[in-house]
């Protein structure tokens, strides 16, 4: 059986982190590749990631030509893990917020799952460094979602989750037009819509110590209006599909 994993982490300005956590995640217990898709940063992330390919040969470097949204950025690494046959693909963020001592578990966890995701909220709140505006606008913006959408997820908004290789096979990465908060929340409401199993496992997130936030206004707003286009693909139904795996 096909057991590859490939860690896949978007980049856009990360050199004082992708060094230090390119090198936690290869000390791992699991052997994992690693794909850096970086945005053309102007602080040469791009180049040292090149110098860490040349170093590790578990370590791949996607370069595209301009900023253009985390999830394209994740589309792009999506498609080159299917076409080298990696049966887990992991998304976490390049600050060091996801800890990549987390991705065993997430592994695992996927051995009986369709799609994994780590959440910040299951039993409890886990979540390091946030002012409570920024925790208050998450937790929120997951009970948003809940009640617009009926899936029953608990962070729909996190970054951090292991996909099956039959589960991306199955989204049109083609179609997928969201980027941030929203980006996450459309390819779980697709899986889910879709009949997919989802786990979500417990993780401590952890703001990032160095380098600027991504997040801009923007972002909350696509967040918003696409919880609304979604229940409208799911035919207003705030429950999965009857027919299991139907295309999106």
């Amino acid at each position: 059986m096909n057991e590859r994993a490939l860690v896949v982490i978007p980049t856009y300005n990360e050199r004082e982190n992708i060094v230090q956590l390119v090198e936690t995640i290869l000390k791992l217990p699991v052997k994992v590749d690693i794909l850096i898709v970086d945005d053309n940063s102007p602080d040469g992330t791009g180049e040292i990631a090149d110098q860490l390919a040349k170093k590790y040969p578990q370590v791949h470097v996607l370069h595209r030509s301009e900023k253009n949204g985390l999830g394209r950025a994740y589309c792009a690494g999506f498609a080159w893990a299917l076409e080298r046959d990696y049966e887990y693909i992991i998304e976490m963020d390049g600050d060091f917020s996801h800890n990549p001592n987390d991705i065993p578990a997430l592994i695992e966890a996927a051995k009986n799952a369709d799609l994994v995701i780590g959440s910040r909220y299951i039993n409890g709140i886990r979540v390091i460094n946030w002012p409570l505006k920024r925790l208050l606008l998450s937790m929120g913006a997951a009970k948003y979602v809940q009640i617009i959408t009926g899936m029953p997820i608990t962070d729909p908004t996190g970054g951090f989750k292991c996909f099956r290789r039959h589960t991306l096979q199955l989204i049109d990465l083609n179609k997928i037009r969201s980027n941030g908060y929203s980006f996450q929340i459309e390819m779980s409401h697709i899986v889910w819509r879709n009949g997919m199993k989802i786990v979500e496992i417990p993780i401590i997130f952890t703001d990032r110590f160095q380098g600027t936030s991504k997040m801009s206004k923007k972002i909350v707003w696509e967040a918003i209006w696409m919880v609304w286009r979604l229940l409208i693909q799911n035919h207003f139904r705030r429950h999965p599909r009857p027919t299991k795996k139907n295309q999106s």
